[in-house]
């Protein structure tokens, strides 16, 4: 083989592994980049994880929206749980208090994490939850009940196009987690 080709195949091969290098790394630059864009579009029907502050806005009158609970427990989860109702009609701007009711239906002490979605996905952005039981642990005791609340409003900027929200919680049981998460900060004192 002649050195002409020889650096010529050599160049190639560089340009191919650069090439292969540089698309790995931009596969997981898509991860953050797809959260940043969920977020800021408020697709993908993930809503805050923090309490928005309700800023007291004019309470459009004239329009209602509709509000589905939907709620689902894991498999491994033994509590039951539901919505104090399951729509409600709502205008726009309005502050609204409603709560679930979950029930421990064992004999065991178990810790509880609800993760929400709204739907249609465009719709997120617009539902704002000023308190919620999903942004922290939900601790039960054996057989213990609780009311879990949530005040939110929907944004009198909410498009025209959308009429119905649905707001669906999967509830998952995190006990073993947070017991781990619980010695390695005991261990760590």
């Amino acid at each position: 083989m002649s050195q002409p080709q020889s650096r010529s195949n050599r160049k190639l091969i560089t340009m191919l592994l650069l090439g292969a290098v540089g698309m790995f790394g931009f596969g997981f630059a898509l991860v953050p980049l797809y959260d940043v864009l969920c977020d800021t579009l408020g697709i993908n029907g993930k809503t805050q994880s923090t309490a928005s502050v309700y800023k007291p806005v004019t309470v459009d009158k004239n329009r209602t929206v509709t509000i589905e609970f939907v709620s689902q427990v894991q498999s491994d989860m033994p509590w039951e749980f539901k919505p104090q109702m399951n729509s409600m009609q709502v205008h726009p701007g309005e502050l609204i208090r409603t709560h679930f009711v979950a029930k421990n239906l064992s004999a065991n002490h178990i810790v509880g994490q609800a993760i929400p979605s709204v739907s249609p996905g465009q719709g997120a952005a617009y539902f704002n939850k000023t308190e919620c039981f999903c942004f922290n642990q939900q601790v039960l005791a054996a057989t213990a009940t609780a009311d879990l609340p949530l005040i939110f409003y929907v944004d009198p900027e909410l498009p025209d196009s959308i009429s119905t929200l649905t707001l669906s919680y999967t509830l998952y049981n995190i006990t073993d987690k947070s017991y781990a998460g619980s010695v390695e900060q005991g261990a760590a004192r």
